[in-house]
């Protein structure tokens, strides 16, 4: 059967499956049907949104426009960050859009209240109608509301998408989307960043638990459920404009590197990766976000490039053969990754298509660009025209002109943030039972059960990235009131008494409990950030060695084990299974851990309060490097139910230890990768730089040595901006050490992005380490000074070179060092060890 065809397979029937009223066994569809009328498509479809056009509005579009200067014009097409633009400057320059960044809030209070972000959004909104326009024109703020309100202090935060999908229930997800919507409109802000409709292919990328499933039909079905949710016919109170994202193949990327290249055909483009949407735009979605992957049909020698670049994709299939109306808004900076453009100039992507575009911080020069080229025949007027009369267009149709943020029946109620019987439904419905050797499950009352695991009790790595903060980092269980733990739902249906909680079941009697219950899994990740690179393998064990310690440790007592594990996607872990009487396969539940319990715990008659109801829609890998044609270990649509015979028994382990040749190896980017973190250093102490990305550390408290805040230099926040105020050394370590020597064969260099800020005015050396008193230094002071200074290089220092100067590569700790002296400014990033970098020209001379 063509592959393509198969992943259409079960559209119709999976709607069926999925409506309202139909009894629970018909909802519990294990996998796609047989067989579908979903034909295979040759072209970009033409579609027909909900949305037909009115010509009262499209007249008031016109009307509007023609008073309009070329200024007011690009003012509307423009999108800064909340941090980056005052309510006045919205009003002076015509501003179309503000967002607020994934961890970005009023007043940069991450505790921010509802009535905060209504007060702001009010301003943003007055400002806005108060210009000297002869027809003011309401300003729309878009958020990153993906799994719940999910940036605000207290709101509920449902399941991410991997688990949602496992459901498979779309009366679900319209569910969700309609309470993500009323939550959304609580805090005035009209614009929501979702659904995700990516197709993930491949879990190594960071993003997977954003994608409901590697099929394409279930996809599209839920695209349908959540725009209809969440942005209806925007008529209702709590309706809100909805984005379908991230256009197109950003889950198709070849070894699933986020902002990659998708190495597809354009029939599996559009069979696959476009089928969410289709749902999408038929369900009347008014904003698609162009995506940050490349997309090259290597087949067809066709080379698209950035996808904020080709107007092939954007006007010509996407506007002109689908007919979608409303309006395209670019990623965070993403203009400036298309050839030949920076983040405040790109009349390519303008001309492609990109009708609103996201310039966080450097808005202002954007404007004065984009008039000059306008003015100079760059960009045409009638693309300018095009962009304002579809921005107009979906303002107009959402109402803005009608009423302020506040007005909202929902605005400024703390209440209309929580819908937690809604998330704990969502939590139940989406748990995968994937082994329940010797009727493990359910816990019954009365048992003494010890609960052990990093992720019992932390709502952090409940909830995942895209929580509170952009990476879900830098939170702890106070940052979420209205939430509870797996711990503290287990504490509740067994009893207090009756629930035993420690790190570890080291040291624990055996005797004092009947059944153990390990719930770990990731941490929290985001974009870029949660890809598994080359290096690393597939293995949760190879990432999180501490999770198999704990599981050993529990198993050891001879008791039955029942593991909960946490994840943004499906992990090799055979070891874990092994060592599990039963395995649930949990995902990133969000805020409500007692929907976890509701099913783990039997009733008081001792039977199921609530049944297994999740099915995979991702395959389960059997190996530690799995390929595309990879036997998985559970199939796609798999999941137990209590009372099916089907032991796992014993599985095969892998031990491998890396996927690909180790031809690189990552340190830092956006955030550091394990095992490393970043330090600074002065006077004979040190500390930790941390990972809060909104965190400016000055260190020390008393009388400062070294500043550092997170910055842009390739992508959003991706930098860390090192400012020198005495004598201190920032630096990276893997206390562990690292053997290089391999790599430095390899002629391997250590290799960062690094912008200058500030020139330095004495020595600054580049250094690794390799214990007490091991070590090399390179100076790099002319790399930092003359035409360095304000722009970005490439910095490679070649591996045997640093052995010539004495370091021993078997036994690294410290990869990267920077020693300096004030005045010296300078933002890092994209440290790693490259293979083959040492022999780029550019790469650092030894003999220099």
């Amino acid at each position: 059967m063509n592959p393509i065809r198969a992943t259409l397979l079960g559209a119709s029937l999976l709607a069926c499956l999925s409506c309202t009223g139909k009894k629970e066994d018909e909802r519990q569809a294990k996998a796609p049907a047989a067989a579908s009328d979903t034909a295979e498509l040759e072209d970009w479809p033409a579609l027909r949104s909900s949305f037909a056009k009115d010509p009262a509005i499209e007249a008031r579009v016109a009307e509007i426009l023609a008073t309009m200067t070329l200024e007011q014009k690009i003012g509307q097409m423009v999108q800064p960050e909340i941090k980056s633009i005052t309510p006045d400057e919205v009003r002076r320059y015509y501003i179309g859009s503000v967002l607020n960044g994934g961890g970005s809030w009023p007043g940069m209070n991450k505790r921010a209240t509802v009535q905060d972000w209504l007060k702001l959004a009010d301003q943003y909104h007055a400002a806005s109608m108060a210009t000297d326009a002869e027809v003011p024109i309401p300003v729309i703020w878009g958020t990153d509301a993906v799994h719940g309100h999910s940036n605000v202090y207290g709101a509920t935060i449902f399941p991410h998408n991997i688990g949602l999908g496992a459901a498979h229930d779309a009366e679900l997800i319209e569910r969700i989307a309609e309470a993500t919507g009323q939550s959304t409109r609580a805090t005035g802000i009209g614009w929501t960043f979702a659904p995700t409709v990516a197709v993930a292919q491949d879990a190594r990328w960071g993003r997977t638990y954003e994608s409901y499933s590697s099929q394409s039909a279930l996809v599209r079905e839920y695209a349908v459920a959540y725009v209809k949710g969440m942005q209806g016919a925007l008529k209702e109170d709590g309706n809100v404009v909805a984005t379908a994202k991230h256009f197109i193949g950003d889950g198709a990327t070849d070894g699933g590197k986020d902002q990659g290249n998708a190495l597809v055909s354009q029939s599996e483009m559009i069979n696959v990766h476009g089928q969410g949407y289709y749902g999408a735009i038929e369900a009347g979605v008014q904003t698609v976000m162009a995506s940050f992957n490349s997309w090259n049909d290597v087949a067809a020698g066709k080379d698209y490039g950035k996808m904020h670049g080709p107007g092939e994709l954007l006007d010509v299939a996407l506007k002109q053969k689908m007919g979608f109306d409303g309006f395209v808004v670019s990623d965070w900076n993403g203009i400036g990754q298309v050839t030949g453009c920076t983040d405040d100039s790109c009349p390519r992507a303008i001309n492609a298509g990109i009708d609103m575009v996201m310039v966080p911080d450097a808005w202002k020069a954007f404007i004065a660009n984009t008039v000059r080229q306008v003015k100079a025949g760059e960009i045409p007027q009638t693309r300018i025209d095009d962009a304002v009369t579809r921005i107009l267009r979906v303002k107009l149709r959402a109402g803005l002109f009608d009423h302020k943020p506040s007005d909202s029946r929902y605005a400024g109620k703390p209440e209309s943030l929580v819908h937690r019987d809604l998330a704990r439904r969502a939590v139940r419905e989406s748990l995968v039972l994937l082994k329940n050797d010797d009727g493990a499950l359910p816990l019954k009352r009365g048992q003494r059960v010890l609960v052990v695991g990093k992720s019992a009790d932390d709502l952090s790595n409940q909830t995942g990235g895209w929580s509170l903060t952009w990476q879900g980092t830098d939170n702890t269980n106070a940052d979420f009131p209205n939430a509870d733990s797996v711990l503290a739902g287990l504490r509740e249906a067994l009893g207090e008494g009756n629930v035993i909680h420690r790190d570890s079941a080291e040291g624990v009697d055996p005797a004092t409990f009947d059944v153990a219950v390990a719930v770990f899994g990731e941490t929290p990740y985001a974009e870029t950030n949660g890809d598994i690179v080359p290096s690393d393998t597939m293995a949760h064990s190879r990432r999180h060695p501490e999770d198999l310690a704990v599981l050993k440790a529990a198993a050891a007592a001879g008791k039955p084990v029942v593991t909960v594990f946490l994840s943004g996607r499906a992990l090799y872990a055979n070891d874990l299974l092994n060592l599990s009487s039963a395995f649930v396969a949990g995902w990133l539940p969000g805020t409500e851990g007692k929907g976890v319990a509701d099913v783990l715990v039997a009733g008081e008659d001792g039977a199921p309060a609530h049944d297994f109801r999740g099915t995979l829609t991702f395959p389960w890998p059997a190996i530690a490097c799995p390929a595309k044609d990879s036997a998985p270990q559970f199939a796609v649509g798999q999941g137990l139910r209590y009372g099916d015979a089907k032991p796992v028994g014993k599985l095969p382990e892998d031990d491998r230890t890396a996927c690909g040749e180790a031809s690189t190896l990552p340190i830092f980017n956006l955030s550091d990768i394990a095992p490393f973190a970043l330090h600074v250093a002065a006077g004979g102490a040190e500390q930790a730089v941390g990972a809060d990305l909104n965190q400016v550390l000055r260190w020390p408290q008393a009388g400062p040595a070294v500043q550092v805040a997170t910055v842009q230099v390739n992508t959003q926040q991706d930098a860390k901006e090192v400012t020198w105020l005495a004598p201190a050394r920032f630096f990276s370590r893997n206390p562990s050490k690292n053997n290089l020597a391999a790599l430095a064969t390899a002629r391997g260099a250590v290799q960062f992005d690094v912008l200058v800020k500030q020139a330095p005015t004495s020595p600054v050396r580049f250094g690794v380490d390799c214990g007490a008193g091991c070590g090399a230094r390179v100076d790099l002071t002319t790399r930092f000074t003359g035409q360095a200074v304000g722009g970005k290089q490439t910095v490679k220092v070649p591996l045997a070179c640093l052995g010539t100067l004495g370091a021993d590569l078997t036994g690294i700790d410290v990869p990267f060092a920077i020693s300096a002296d004030a005045p010296f400014a300078a933002a890092f990033t994209n440290i790693k060890v490259v293979a083959g970098a040492a022999d780029d020209a550019d790469a650092v001379k030894c003999a220099q």
